[in-house]
C-alpha cells in the first residue's frame, strides 16, 4: 500500500495545531488533563483486525456486492445502558437487516450507532429560556441536560461514565451475538411486542418463514450449517466529535504500522466540523479506521473534492463513506452534481442518504420532530437519482429506536402532531420508533425489488 509521506509527521494531537469546533470550555482544565490521561491507558472498545474486517466490508459494498445497516439513536444517554433497551434496538435492527438481506438477496453489513455516541453538534453554544442564558446541552458525555448553571457546566468526569458505559453497552452486544441471539435460524428471538399488533405483521412474518424454509433447504442439500446466518459482525459508530476524548482512544498497531481510533469501528465527521484546515479533519486524516462524511446542501463540490483528497489521498477502497442529507425539497438540486463531483476523483467512495436531518421541523407545540413522508420521499428520490446518474446508493442514515416513542410523525399508524407528547423521550433529535423503522426497511425491500437493476447500498441509520 503506498504510504502519505504527510503521515510521518502526523500524531494523535496534531489537531490541536488547528481550530477546533464544536468543543466544550472546562473550567478546569487540569482536571480534563487527568481525566483524559487515565482515558489513555484504558483497555480500547475495539480492535484493529476489527476494524479492517469492516474496511474489507464496505469495500465489498462499494463494488456492489454487500448491504450496511446502520442504525441507533441521535446521542445516547447514560440511563439508556440498560439490558432492555439495548436488546430492543439490536432486535430492530436484525429485523430490518433479515428484511433487507431477503429484499435485496445480498448480505447485510449491520452497523449500530451506539456504544459511544454521547457527544452532539449544536447550532448555538448558548441556549436562552426566560432570560436566562446558559451553554447549550453537548451531550451525556459533556454535560448534563436539566436547565440549571450546575448541570450546564462541562464536567471531565462524564467521560470515564461515558467510556463505561460504552465497554458495558459493547460487552452486552457481544454476549449476545456470540450466544446465538443472532441466528437467522431463529428471528422469533428478535420479535418485540408490536409486532402482535403491527400493520406490518404478516409481510414480517411471510419473510421471517420464506428465510428459515430457505435455510433449511440449503442446509439439507449442503449437509452443512450457512457460516453467516448462525454468525453475525456487528459493528459500532459514533460521531467523533470530542477531539480530546477520541484522541485518548487512539493507537499506533506496530504491526500494521497505523494509527486507528480504537473507540468504535466507524467515525464520522460532521458537517459543522468538516472544514478542510479544520482540526476534526486534520485528526482524522491520520487514523486507518473507515470514515464517514456528512454532505449537506451548503457544501460545495470543491469543497467535497478537498475532503476526499484530503481524508483518502491513496483512494484506497473501503476508507470513505459519503453521507447526503440533503432534504426532500434539495435533494433533486443538490444531489446530482456532488456526485458528478466525487466521480470525477476517481476514488471509490460508499454513497449513503441520510433522509432524516434535512427534514427535522418543529411542531406546533414547539417539539422537534420528522415527518414520515418526507422521510420516504428523499429515500426515494436518492434512489432514482443516484440509478439514473450510474452510481451506486451506499443507503440510509436513519435514526431510530426500539421503543414505542412517538417523535416522527406518519408511518402506517398516522402518528400526528397530536402524539407526539404521548412518548416523546429523546433530549435531542426525534427518531423512528419499532414500527416506522421496519415499514422504512420494507419499503427499501420494495424499491429494489421493483427496480432490480441497482447494485448494492449500505444504509446508515
Amino acid at each position: 500500500m503506498t504510504r502519505n509521506p504527510d503521515l510521518i509527521q502526523w500524531h494523535p494531537s496534531s489537531w490541536q495545531s488547528k481550530q477546533a469546533q464544536q468543543q466544550a470550555t472546562y473550567p478546569d482544565p487540569a482536571a480534563l488533563d487527568t481525566v483524559v490521561s487515565e482515558l489513555s491507558r484504558l483497555p480500547p472498545l475495539v480492535v484493529s483486525w476489527e476494524i479492517e474486517a469492516l474496511k474489507e466490508q464496505i469495500a465489498s459494498a462499494q463494488r456492489g456486492e454487500r448491504f450496511v445497516l446502520q442504525g441507533g439513536d441521535c446521542a445516547e444517554t447514560f440511563e439508556d445502558c440498560e439490558s432492555d433497551k439495548i436488546a430492543k434496538k439490536l432486535k430492530i435492527l436484525l429485523q430490518m437487516s433479515l428484511v433487507l438481506v431477503y429484499g435485496l438477496k445480498k448480505p447485510v453489513i449491520r452497523v449500530g450507532r451506539m456504544a459511544g455516541q454521547y457527544a452532539k453538534p449544536r447550532s448555538a453554544d448558548t441556549e436562552t429560556r426566560d432570560g436566562v442564558t446558559l451553554p447549550s446541552y453537548r451531550g451525556a458525555n459533556v454535560n448534563r441536560p436539566g436547565f440549571t448553571a450546575q448541570e450546564r457546566v462541562p464536567d471531565p468526569s462524564l467521560l470515564l461514565r461515558g467510556y463505561e458505559r460504552s465497554a458495558l453497552t459493547l460487552n452486552f452486544v457481544r454476549s449476545l451475538i456470540d450466544g446465538g441471539f443472532a441466528d437467522l435460524h431463529h428471528p422469533e428471538y428478535w420479535d418485540l411486542d408490536f409486532m402482535r399488533h403491527s400493520p406490518s405483521k404478516d409481510a414480517y412474518e411471510k419473510i421471517v418463514q420464506s428465510i428459515s424454509e430457505s435455510l433449511d433447504f440449503f442446509e439439507a442439500a449442503s449437509g452443512q450449517p450457512i457460516h453467516e446466518s448462525t454468525t453475525t459482525r456487528f459493528y459500532t459508530s459514533h460521531e467523533a466529535l470530542h477531539l480530546l476524548l477520541e484522541q485518548s482512544q487512539t493507537r499506533y498497531i506496530p504491526r500494521s504500522q497505523r494509527w486507528y481510533n480504537l473507540s468504535t469501528h466507524l467515525p464520522w465527521i460532521g458537517m459543522r466540523t468538516a472544514a478542510l484546515d479544520g482540526a476534526h479533519v486534520e485528526y482524522f486524516r491520520g487514523i486507518a479506521n473507515p470514515l464517514g462524511i456528512k454532505v449537506g446542501p451548503s457544501m460545495s463540490a470543491e469543497w467535497v473534492q478537498g475532503l476526499i483528497q484530503t481524508l483518502n489521498p491513496n483512494n484506497e477502497p473501503g476508507r470513505i463513506v459519503l453521507i447526503h442529507r440533503m432534504g426532500a425539497k434539495d435533494i433533486e438540486k443538490r444531489l446530482p452534481p456532488l456526485i458528478q463531483a466525487v466521480r470525477a476523483t476517481g476514488s471509490p467512495v460508499l454513497w449513503v442518504c441520510d433522509p432524516m436531518h434535512g427534514n427535522t421541523e418543529t411542531a406546533t407545540s414547539g417539539l422537534k420532530t420528522r415527518r414520515f413522508e418526507n422521510i420516504l420521499s428523499e429515500l426515494e428520490s436518492a434512489f432514482r437519482i443516484h440509478r439514473e446518474l450510474g452510481s451506486w446508493l451506499g443507503g440510509v442514515h436513519f435514526e431510530l429506536t426500539g421503543e414505542d416513542v412517538t417523535e416522527c410523525t406518519g408511518g402506517a399508524r398516522g402518528l400526528t402532531d397530536a402524539d407526539l407528547a404521548r412518548a416523546y423521550k429523546s433530549q435531542v433529535d426525534p427518531r423512528l420508533n419499532h414500527e416506522q423503522a421496519l415499514e422504512l426497511a420494507m419499503r427499501i425491500a420494495g424499491l429494489h425489488a421493483k427496480k432490480g437493476a441497482q447494485k448494492s447500498a449500505v444504509i446508515h441509520i
